[in-house]
């Protein structure tokens, strides 16, 4: 969600900072800000809008060398100018930019005015600052644990202090924060993306660490002042990953990354002698493996239904109980964590709060967690016992495509590793095998042919509402597919098990309510077909994702064509057209396609 920024060091932080935060851009947010420290004190500039209009405010000489920036994502207070950030003590000594939320900013609000501070905004990160100024402390480090002493909740600090120009004083405690090492100069981010630029090393603090950079390097220390031992890893993301490439959306660009993406996500794990995946990295042995009893999917959003897909796929192929749940309700429920379940969390930054909370409470009760993630070094990524990494390459439009389709490709690999563990035959585990090779393929044909569903995108676009329905394996298939067009296109959109129309929605159905149908060639097809005839019996229109084999006869129903692939993986494919049916709706409705409102790419808070 929100994005931080800091650098100290020989250059001039301003142009850095900017920079570091048109990267972050995409997570979402909605005013942006930055402190620059020089030697006539801190110069803060903060606007309401995009970071291109903060820039255009800078003053032309701004040449101070540590600085600190942020976008925010309005969560306490309305999005104006006195809430952005960076926020500042009474005396403008020191700097605070913050991503999270404090629990009991009311409490030390109502404090700090009772002790005569007068407090400028509305809202939680302004006390962090107020704390730090008041405290007796000598050093800034000092200062800052004093102030962490007394508040409760979630963050991810960058302090500036006029005492102490030569630092940048960094805390984490549920919010992603990372430091850049470059030459003679340090780097703060609370994504990767905006350190590529400038170095490929790099260190992930842990929850409780804080850090001190200066121009020589950094030092690491927990909430006891003492040291800890923190070594950089090598970053693989490079600046051109990050470019268009000549799309006109970052969505169209990964949608169409997607055959690449999951060729990426198959290579190395195929076992065709034993016709089995191989996934070394969930550091489980067959014989624990085969003493699960469940298996518990928790993510959110997108994740969570990719999630559901992931638990019918190891129900098919394991023959293991498995279900999905959102990962955001999962930890308040007072869950029984029982030690024959397989915990799986999926996401595609490994930063989702919600998602990492679930990891901690399961761990926390001595639940085995693996995770399905998309960034190397990511909190859930380093938190969970093993996992499968997603290979999807950076994903910067709020609109997940190929990470979701890795995640997809990622449980068939889980499911098919489990099921040839049980009792999946070898003849079947060479069959989903071959399917599986043949979805780059495929992912391919399919986007070759995106300019067929334009048309379609056209009728949707003067839609208000519309349903997406699918049964057992094309439920989640539509549940994301709901989702997509929601979210991009504003467009209000639900998703229904196609057997559950009749027991209500049907009395939507209309000549201004349009049906996209999930109708795979399987075992259900006629009843599909049967529920599209009850559709059409109303007026409404239909668009039916489905596949050549199923015959539509008589049906008056718009069609998108899906290659056949195995009954298991045929979900993975028909989930591509309502990718390409929601971005084609936005842009014909010009939305801004990869930036949403009020949503972000990253949720670090609850």
């Amino acid at each position: 969600m929100c994005g931080i920024v800091g650098y100290i060091g020989h250059q001039p932080a301003a142009p850095i900072l900017v920079e570091g935060l048109t990267r972050l851009e995409y997570r979402g947010y909605d005013s942006a800000g930055l402190a620059v420290l020089g030697s006539r004190g801190t110069t803060a500039v903060r606007r309401v809008g995009r970071v291109r209009e903060l820039q255009a405010a800078l003053p032309s000489r701004l040449t101070g060398k540590v600085g600190i920036g942020h976008t925010r994502w309005a969560t306490h207070g309305p999005a104006v100018e006195q809430n952005a950030h960076p926020h500042r003590s009474g005396d403008g000594r020191i700097s605070v930019v913050h991503n999270g939320i404090i629990d009991n900013a009311a409490t030390l609000r109502t404090q700090l005015a009772q002790d005569g501070v007068t407090l400028l905004s509305d809202t939680d990160t302004e006390v962090i600052a107020h704390l730090i100024a008041r405290s007796e402390a000598e050093t800034l480090e000092e200062a800052v644990l004093d102030a962490l002493s007394r508040i409760t909740g979630t963050y991810a600090l960058a302090v500036l202090d006029e005492r102490h120009p030569d630092r940048i004083v960094l805390a984490r405690s549920g919010s992603p924060l990372i430091i850049g090492i470059g030459d003679k100069e340090m780097l703060v981010a609370s994504d990767v993306a905006a350190l590529v630029r400038h170095t490929n090393q790099v260190v992930h603090l842990d929850d409780g660490e804080l850090a001190t950079v200066t121009p020589a390097g950094y030092r690491t220390f927990d909430r006891g002042n003492s040291p800890t031992t923190r070594e950089p890893v090598e970053i693989s993301v490079a600046a051109e990953d990050l470019e268009l490439s000549g799309y006109p959306h970052y969505m169209l660009k990964e949608i169409h990354e997607q055959p690449e993406a999951a060729a990426m996500v198959l290579r190395g794990r195929l076992d065709e002698r034993f016709a089995t995946a191989r996934l070394d990295g969930l550091g489980l042995e067959p014989r624990e493996l085969r003493g699960f009893r469940r298996v518990k999917i928790l993510g959110c959003g997108s994740a969570y239904y990719v999630g559901q897909l992931g638990a019918q796929l190891i129900e098919d192929l394991a023959r293991i109980p498995a279900d999905a749940e959102a990962a955001s309700e999962f930890r308040y429920r007072k869950p029984i964590i029982e030690p024959d379940t397989l915990y799986v969390a999926v996401s595609q930054s490994g930063e989702t709060a919600d998602t990492a909370f679930a990891v901690e409470e399961i761990k926390r009760k001595g639940g085995r967690v693996i995770g399905l993630v998309n960034v190397v070094g990511s909190t859930i990524a380093r938190t969970v016992d093993g996992g499968v990494y997603l290979h999807a390459g950076p994903e910067i439009s709020v609109a997940s495509t190929k990470a979701l389709t890795n995640m997809s490709l990622a449980f068939a690999l889980l499911a098919l590793h489990l099921g040839r563990l049980h009792d999946l035959s070898h003849a079947d585990g060479d069959r989903i095998l071959r399917g599986l090779q043949r979805i780059p393929e495929q992912l391919e044909e399919m986007l070759s042919r995106a300019a067929e569903i334009e048309p379609l995108a056209r009728e949707i676009a003067k839609a208000r509402s519309a349903f997406y329905i699918g049964r057992v394996h094309g439920y989640p298939v539509a549940r994301e597919g709901a989702q997509k067009l929601k979210e991009i296109s504003y467009i209000h959109a639900e998703a229904y098990p196609t057997s559950e129309l009749k027991h209500g929605p049907l009395a939507l159905i209309d000549e201004e309510m349009p049906t996209i149908a999930i109708i795979p060639d399987d075992e259900l097809a006629e009843r599909n077909l049967a529920a599209a005839e009850q559709v059409l019996a109303r007026r409404g229109p239909l668009v039916a994702i489905t596949h050549a084999s199923v015959g539509l006869g008589h049906l008056d129903a718009r069609t998108i064509l899906v290659p056949k692939n195995e009954p298991e993986l045929d979900p993975i494919l028909l989930t591509i057209p309502t990718q390409l049916l929601a971005y084609q709706v936005a842009v014909l409705l010009g939305h801004d396609v990869d930036k949403p409102r009020n949503l972000a790419k990253s949720v670090t808070v609850e």
